[in-house]
């Protein structure tokens, strides 16, 4: 994520008056920049990273206590259900049983602080003020997206139908077109478990998050058999593929590459963490990877998240008080209050690769 300020008359000069020896006026200047950076912040959080695509904002007021009226997410026949969320930031998501009344939901903050001399400012160093209130953004994404992945996978790893988990299994290590149909057949048979289920409420997958490596297993679609049988590609789906470097889309769902997946990478150790049961074998360290798929096009993973009464943003960015005169710097802390909740196992699922047989 990058953030740039516009060299405008009006910012320079406010940049350089946060650096000025007056305190009353560094003061005031720091505080009208901190009001102007923190709506600006909250925007690029919400277009950055993957969380916003996956999770749906439920805005409350802050000091407030969020809770959901569960009854409204689901039709009648099931008398309880199954959510996951985490009570702190970087703790262990847990499932919990609900029946159809008002969730509440614990929050957490998360927070970062930077700070530079003073001197940057009153040379009116335009980029040196952006790369810190650009830091200060990154580390509440990073903070953002590792929280709203753990949700995800904890939901993955344990969510489990009539004995049957949601993960389809291979023993090889590269996807085939016979893993995606596998999947969308699998995601529909679990819908029949639940009681009251009708045609409309069947979930399906909408998009598929895959590590470098599987994606290139899917380029590789555009000049190799898709498998070792006679069964192929058509000629114009192999030369789509082959101009996108890589299609988008397989079967109506969306590819998301994620670096973090993949063999010994981040969010596939976080699997291996939460794996348990069937999936207890699942090397995260070797060749083993997960492939999640979720349907997006129901609200099953919702982010309630605090918003400021005087600014409307969800983000706050204050001047730090901490640093005296004498030290002759200037600093930022900003922070966000949020949770993170998947409210219905049926709209996550997955694939193995390197399944142990």
């Amino acid at each position: 994520m990058k953030l740039k300020l516009k060299n405008t008359p009006e910012q320079v000069e406010l940049i350089k008056a946060m650096g000025s020896r007056d305190t009353t006026v560094a003061r005031e200047a720091s505080e009208a920049f901190a009001a102007f950076i923190g709506p600006v912040v909250s925007k690029v959080l919400m277009a950055a990273g993957t969380a916003s695509t996956i999770y749906s904002d439920l805005p409350y007021d802050e000091d407030d206590q969020p809770s959901i009226p569960l009854d409204l997410w689901y039709n009648g026949g099931q008398d309880y259900i199954q959510t996951w969320s985490q009570n702190v930031a970087g703790g262990l998501p847990t499932s919990a049983v609900e029946g159809f009344s008002e969730m509440k939901i614990s929050t957490y903050r998360l927070d970062s602080a930077v700070s530079m001399l003073k001197r940057y400012a009153r040379r009116a160093r335009l980029d040196v003020v952006s790369k810190a209130v650009e830091r200060m953004a990154n580390e509440v994404l990073v903070k953002q997206e590792r929280n709203a992945w753990a949700v995800v996978l904890k939901a993955l790893a344990e969510a489990t139908s009539n004995g049957g988990d949601h993960i389809v299994n291979s023993t090889g290590t590269t996807l085939t077109l016979q893993h995606l149909n596998d999947l969308l057949t699998l995601v529909k048979r679990i819908n029949t478990s639940y009681a009251g289920t009708t045609t409309a409420d069947v979930y399906g997958i909408t998009d598929l998050f895959v590590s470098p490596e599987v994606k290139g297993d899917i380029r590789k679609f555009a000049y190799n058999n898709v498998t070792n049988s006679s069964t192929d590609l058509p000629a114009g789906v192999r030369e789509e593929i082959y101009r996108a470097a890589g299609t988008q889309e397989i079967f109506g769902i969306s590819i998301h590459e994620l670096v973090e997946l993949g063999a010994g990478k981040k969010y596939n150790t976080l699997f291996g963490e939460f794996a348990t049961g069937d999936n207890s074998t699942f090397d995260a360290s070797g060749n083993d990877q997960i492939l999640v798929g979720l349907d997006l096009s129901k609200d099953s993973f919702v982010r309630p998240v605090a918003r400021n009464s005087e600014s409307g943003s969800t983000f706050t960015a204050l001047p730090d008080d901490q640093f005296l005169a004498r030290a002759e710097k200037l600093g930022f802390y900003g922070s966000l209050e949020e949770g993170r909740v998947a409210l219905d196992g049926r709209a996550v699922a997955g694939i193995w690769l390197g399944a142990a047989a």
